[in-house]
Order: structure tokens, then C-alpha cells, then sequence
């Protein structure tokens, strides 16, 4: 779907006065923190620490243009990312655990955070992906109106888990331009088991439902860049083709045009080969299946970022 550029949906918000509003209403969350679905009620405007390990300040793992990301956010200047360390899930097959099971990262305030964004776009980047942001939202949304004044315009992607809170979500609206949550079980006896997170499955439908309603299906520019719109990720895991199944039908049935990138890059990380049957790398087969699934299920804009698209890529026309 071909769109012309579009602004970023935050400026009208700040031009309105809203998103001072904005920021308020998310501050005060924090205060009796309920932010994602986790519920701690904590108050972390005192420094205080739920689930996620994080106070009242956001903390940055590293920033930089990413080129690894979906064609679509990536284009020829890279997707500026700023990865948030800690996190609101407990995969035990995290890729990235020293930063989010571990906290690795520093301390940012607003001030900082908003020079972040603003480096990320001198450096040309098509947009700010914030990655892992659930539970730094009213962090985020505090930076944007420092970043604004000194001439932030690029679109904002709401890189999550999946796992959020419709409550705060609809806080965002207007804010966030695309949203690429992941979608990882559809059991809540492997969410329990593999993320600690028995309600992660009805808390995703929950969430990727709200998204879709806040920005329809992902819209592309001229160049080939998202502008806004809702794109879903899914990891293919080892034995997890039942639950594929149903993820995919979901998203089908939210919009036959729902851009899903089916992912084939697991491999048994952190604390996974204790876990059968995850305890092992995914089979090429079992990712061509769950590519057919998604398609058999009706998905008509698949991203396929495994072996399988980069053979096909070789292959002579």
C-alpha cells in the first residue's frame, strides 16, 4: 500500500497542546505503576522497581542507524534505533538478555533522550524505532516535546514485545506512527512457561487489536519507506507450528493485508537448553511451513528475512 510522506503524527499533538496532556497522564501512572499489564503498582517516580527493574528514568542500552531491520524501516539511511535495556517479559530464549534481563545500559533523562532522537536523525535515518519501550512509554512521550523544538519530524515505531497495555496504548495514539509489536505464543502454558506471562497471549490480541485501530494497515511511500501503519513480528520457534497456525489466522482475520515478517532467526540463547523443545536451532523446514501457514491463512504481505528469501534472492530470473 503507496502513501505520499506524511508528518509525523506527534507534531499536530504538540502544536494542539496535547501532548503536554499527554505526558501528565502517563507521569502520573507512574506514581502506582500500571503501565503494562504486569500491574506492579510501584511508585516509580520515587525511585521505586517492578517487574522491569526500571524507576524513573529510562535506561539506553546503545543508539545507532540500524540496517537490520525490515526493508521498509531500514530504506538507505538505516532505522535509527534506541534500544531500552530491562524489560516487562521473562523469555528464558532472550537474544538480547544482557540488556534486558540484565539492565546493561545508562541512566538517561528527557534532556538526553531527546538529543538521541535528534543525533539519530542528523545521521539521516528514516525514523526513531524504539525498541523494547513498554516500560519507559511516559519516559519516551516526556522527551518528544525538547526533540520537537529543535526540529524533530521523524515518524515514531513503537518497536514492543506485544506485551502492553491497552491503557496505555490508547495514550499513544496520535503519538506513535508504527507499531511493530511482536506476536510470540498463542498458549499461555508456553507463555507462563517461556516468559512468565501466562496472560501474554490475550494481552497481545488485546494490544495488536488497539494498534491496528489507531493506524490501519502499514502504509509505504514512494520510496519504499513505512510512514504508518502496524507491522507484525513473528519468531518461528522449534515445535511452536500449532501455535504459528493460530497467530496467523489472528492476523488474518484482523486485515488479510497485516504486514507480518516471519522470522527464522532463533537459536537456543540464555537459558533455552533447558527448555525443550526450544533447546535447538529451528529447522529451514519448520520455517517454510510456518511461511505456508501464514499464507494459507490468508496474509498477503509477508516479510521473509530467513534463508529461504535470501536463496530465492540468488536464484536467476
Amino acid at each position: 500500500m503507496t502513501k505520499n510522506k506524511k508528518t509525523a503524527g506527534y507534531l499536530a499533538l504538540q502544536q494542539a497542546g496535547e501532548l503536554s496532556k499527554r505526558i501528565e497522564q502517563l507521569t502520573t501512572i507512574l506514581a502506582d505503576c500500571t503501565l503494562c499489564p504486569r500491574r506492579c503498582q510501584v511508585n516509580r517516580l520515587a525511585g521505586e522497581q517492578g517487574f522491569c527493574r526500571t524507576g524513573r528514568d529510562a535506561v539506553v542500552a546503545s543508539y545507532c542507524p540500524h540496517f537490520g531491520e525490515e526493508s521498509c524501516l531500514v530504506g538507505v539511511s538505516g532505522s535509527g534505533t534506541i534500544f531500552f535495556a530491562n524489560c516487562n517479559l521473562g523469555c528464558v530464549f532472550c537474544q538480547n538478555y544482557s540488556i534486558s534481563h540484565q539492565g546493561e545500559g545508562i541512566v538517561v533523562d528527557s534532556g538526553q533522550l531527546a538529543a538521541i532522537m535528534l543525533s539519530l536523525q542528523k545521521q539521516g535515518c528514516h525514523n526513531i524505532n524504539l525498541v523494547t519501550p513498554s516500560h519507559v512509554v511516559p519516559q519516551i512521550v516526556a522527551a518528544l516535546p525538547a526533540a520537537i523544538a529543535k526540529g524533530l519530524t521523524l515518524p515514531l515505531v513503537y518497536n514492543s514485545s506485544g506485551y502492553d497495555a491497552v491503557v496505555t496504548l490508547r495514550l499513544l495514539e496520535g503519538i506513535v506512527d508504527i507499531y511493530m509489536p511482536d506476536f510470540k505464543f498463542w498458549s499461555s502454558e508456553s507463555a507462563r512457561r517461556l516468559a512468565n506471562a501466562p496472560d501474554y497471549p490475550d494481552m497481545a490480541r488485546e494490544a495488536i487489536t488497539e494498534m491496528h485501530r489507531q493506524v490501519g494497515d502499514l502504509q509505504i511511500d514512494a520510496q519504499g519507506i513505512a510512514v504508518k501503519g502496524l507491522l507484525v513480528r513473528h519468531l518461528v520457534m522449534p515445535g511452536g507450528l500449532a501455535e504459528t497456525e493460530e497467530i496467523m489466522h489472528f492476523l488474518a482475520k484482523l486485515s488479510p493485508q497485516t504486514h507480518v515478517n516471519v522470522m527464522e532467526q532463533y537459536r537456543p540463547l540464555y537459558k533455552a537448553g533447558k527448555y525443550p523443545p526450544i533447546d535447538r536451532p529451528l529447522a529451514h523446514a519448520e520455517y517454510a511451513q510456518a511461511v505456508g501457514l501464514a499464507r494459507r491463512a490468508g496474509l498477503k504481505r509477508l516479510e521473509q528475512n530467513g534463508l529461504l528469501s535470501l536463496l530465492k534472492k540468488m536464484m536467476p530470473r
